[in-house]
């Protein structure tokens, strides 16, 4: 799959030995903790949906490609791009690389739809992410 939008952020996580399953790799759970910490880093870096403010981001689809096993000890660097916005959502990639050898372990995909947290319904998605996906 190539990874459609534009590239908004970059974070380096690494892997914990902790991370790794019973068949001796990281469990495909942790690859989708791995994008919710991009995404939350990426938006805070926006002082965007916070957990103190109105609204915030909720994801409603998601969903994973794994292409490479992942073994401890690992760097990790996490790619997030955006793409298509709607009047309250925005699609999301990931890639997950290797920090040293580039390699691609996964390709990931969220769906961001903008919540009121008091009325728990969608609400407009802020001008700054909309640009984003504009640009």
């Amino acid at each position: 799959m190539t990874i459609p939008g534009k590239k908004v952020a970059t974070l380096e996580v690494p892997l914990r030995w902790g991370d790794m399953d019973a068949y001796g790799h990281a469990n495909n759970t942790v690859y989708f903790r791995f994008y919710e910490e991009a995404r939350i880093a990426w938006l805070t870096s926006l002082q965007l949906g916070g957990p103190e403010e109105p609204t915030g981001p909720v994801i409603i689809k998601t969903s994973a490609t794994f292409l490479k096993e992942l073994y401890h000890p690992a760097t990790l660097l996490v790619e997030t791009y955006v793409d298509k916005a709607g009047n309250t959502s925005l699609d999301t990639y990931y890639l997950l690389r290797d920090a040293n050898s580039g390699d691609v372990y996964s390709e990931g995909y969220a769906k961001i739809v903008w919540f009121d947290r008091k009325t728990r319904t969608s609400a407009p998605l802020p001008d700054t992410l909309r640009a984003l996906a504009a640009s």
